[in-house]
């Protein structure tokens, strides 16, 4: 049967490789309803705020997460799982978007797709808990231009 029902943002996919941006928008869009407690450890939420929370958070499964899980009925139980299953994608993504900060090399012919690419990585960086700090960014953005143009 067809999915009637509009998804705020994209679902978890099954092989989890888009979890992390997953649980941060799924995050998000729970505080913005009033259930972001219900994905906490050893949390007081009604039964209520429970059962809505997880229709929310199957709403945006994958249709073999949801077949998989299906006698999970605690929110904060299935946020748990899920993490234990797929958190291990922050020890693939780190190494990768630290080799590519550290070989970012930005060209003036391509100033605006590079800047994106850099952004890209540092959000990379972010949500694996490294950040990039604004002087690093800097540091990165003035390697575009030449030596002698360089003013220190």
């Amino acid at each position: 049967m067809l999915n009637l029902a509009k998804l705020e943002f994209v679902a978890l996919d099954i092989t989890g490789n888009n979890y992390l941006s997953w649980v941060l928008d799924a995050e998000i869009h729970l505080d913005a309803k009033g259930l972001g407690e219900t994905i906490k450890e050893a949390n007081k939420t009604t039964p209520q705020d429970k059962a809505k929370a997880m229709i929310f958070l199957r709403h945006h499964l994958h249709k073999g997460l949801k077949n998989e899980y299906l006698t999970v009925k605690d929110p904060q139980i299935l946020w748990s799982n899920l993490k234990e299953r797929y958190d291990h994608q922050k020890t693939a993504i780190l190494p990768r978007a630290r080799y590519e900060w550290l070989n970012l090399r930005l060209q003036v012919l391509n100033l605006l797709v590079n800047i994106n690419q850099m952004f890209k990585i540092t959000s990379q960086l972010k949500l694996c808990g490294e950040n990039i700090t604004d002087a690093e960014m800097l540091e990165k953005t003035y390697s575009i231009f030449h030596a002698n143009n360089i003013v220190l």
